[in-house]
């Protein structure tokens, strides 16, 4: 399992590690545990969470709120995907990165 999941019965992450995704009518996005805003253009956002890398696709995307120090990032647009890419699924993330960059 990955290193995120891994808590051991009754530890609590820190405040500062809490990291939540709360979405309403697939149009606004408040996310929480916010380390660092890598990219973002009106079709994508790629997110450094507490969690791990974050990538948010849609249409029309606006960044309407960001709060490095709370690390709260809020976003309007539509919404089409969520999606995490962490270290497990190593070739997806390589793909997905390398179309980022082309």
């Amino acid at each position: 399992m990955n290193q995120y999941y891994n808590q051991p019965q009754g530890t609590k992450l820190s405040s500062d590690a809490e990291h939540n995704v709360t979405m309403r009518n697939r149009k606004h996005l408040d996310i929480t545990g916010v380390k660092q805003v890598e990219s973002f253009d009106s079709e994508e956002f790629l997110l450094e969470t507490v969690m791990g890398i974050l990538a948010i696709r849609g249409e029309n995307l606006q960044m309407k709120n960001l709060d490095v120090e709370k690390g709260v990032v809020s976003i309007k647009g539509r919404v089409f995907d969520l999606i995490y890419v962490d270290e497990q699924h190593g070739e997806k993330a390589k793909g997905f990165f390398s179309k980022l960059f082309k």
